[in-house]
């Protein structure tokens, strides 16, 4: 049987900005297989939309936890659903 694929949006707040953050996301989403996109928020978070087989979003959701050297993650708000539509690639989106 498959994998399940499921929709990941998480929150990522602490000092996620101007410290590589996209680009660690964008780069881990790529090695797990996971699609979606990654962005700033104005409130200083990190704002990321994700899609993939549960296993590769439960270690992808680890790695958002603990972030790039540099990075300090307070907290990943998450809301995990089951995937009702499809994307492609994971990109970088601005707002």
């Amino acid at each position: 049987m498959a994998d399940v694929t499921e929709h990941l949006e998480a929150h990522v707040i602490g000092r996620v900005q101007g410290v590589g953050f996209r680009h660690f996301t964008i780069q881990q989403a790529r090695r797990l297989g996971v699609e979606g996109w990654v962005r700033n928020e104005p409130d200083g978070s990190v704002r990321v939309v994700a899609q993939g087989p549960a296993p590769a979003l439960d270690v992808f959701l680890e790695r958002l936890h603990r972030g790039p050297a540099g990075a300090r993650v307070d907290a990943v708000d998450v809301d995990r659903t089951e995937a009702s539509g499809t994307m492609s690639g994971f990109t970088l989106r601005h707002l």
